[in-house]
């Protein structure tokens, strides 16, 4: 039994004041033991985060790491220094990291690989745009993505898939609870081809526009396994009502 993951992506949001007043809401109503919970918010505000959930059940990640371990690389944070903040997850991969930042698959690899070596629990995304949909590209697409991310790494402990339809982040749009789920099976699939890696213990979610009201039935699907969130995850009654969702 696949335990849910319910994760917060706060993206390029909050202050120190929105961060202790959106924390402050989540930690007091606290998480189901029955379900894993984290928020991402921007590198800033992980130290601030990390405080405020210390003795909670509430995890703490990053949106994004360096491939390279340390060196001359302006700007950027390796996943080591997540790790010594208090991080314990850490998102790869994301749509809009691919789409304003030219990530391309073999960067994502070198990531993960870093992400892994740091000892970081990684979440990796996949997903396709609206046009690879319509033109019945879907399935190559996350299968090149995923391929391209996983195939050859020394080791897959603690990898999370992420499914984020492209066009249906931050549009108001949604995968049906049947798209979503034939996609999750399909991931699942290519796991399986992986030499060495459980497949069926791997944990898939769902992120493009999950909201309260559809978390319960994407859930409910056999292979949705949780969610990231975004935009509702700024709102602390909203995510936790997601949260409360993923408990079944």
């Amino acid at each position: 039994m696949r335990k849910p993951l319910v994760m917060g992506n706060w993206k390029m949001h909050g202050t120190r004041a929105s961060v202790h007043k959106l924390l402050a809401g989540l930690v007091s109503e606290g998480a189901p033991a029955s379900v894993d919970v984290a928020v991402c918010p921007v590198f800033v505000h992980i130290p601030l985060a990390v405080s405020l959930c210390e003795g909670s059940a509430l995890a703490v990640g990053a949106q994004d790491c360096s491939h390279m371990a340390e060196g001359a690389y302006t700007g950027e944070v390796a996943a080591a220094m997540l790790v010594d903040s208090g991080c314990h997850w850490v998102i790869l991969g994301h749509s809009e990291r691919r789409q304003y930042h030219g990530e391309s698959d073999d960067m994502v690899a070198a990531k993960l690989a870093a992400a892994l070596a740091a000892g970081i629990a990684p979440v990796v995304c996949v997903g396709e745009t609206r046009d690879e949909r319509e033109a019945g590209e879907a399935e190559y697409t996350v299968a090149r993505q995923l391929q391209g991310a996983l195939r050859g790494q020394a080791s897959l402990h603690s990898l999370v898939i992420a499914y984020e339809p492209v066009w249906a982040i931050g549009t108001g749009l949604t995968a049906t609870p049947e798209q979503a789920q034939a996609m999750h099976a399909f991931i699942r699939g290519q796991l399986e081809a992986l030499p060495g890696l459980d497949a069926a213990a791997v944990r898939v979610v769902y992120g493009g526009s999950v909201k309260p009201d559809n978390a319960a039935e994407l859930f409910a699907q056999d292979d949705i396994d949780g969610a990231l969130v975004g935009g509702a995850s700024l709102d602390a009654q909203d995510f936790q009502a997601i949260v409360a969702a993923a408990q079944g």
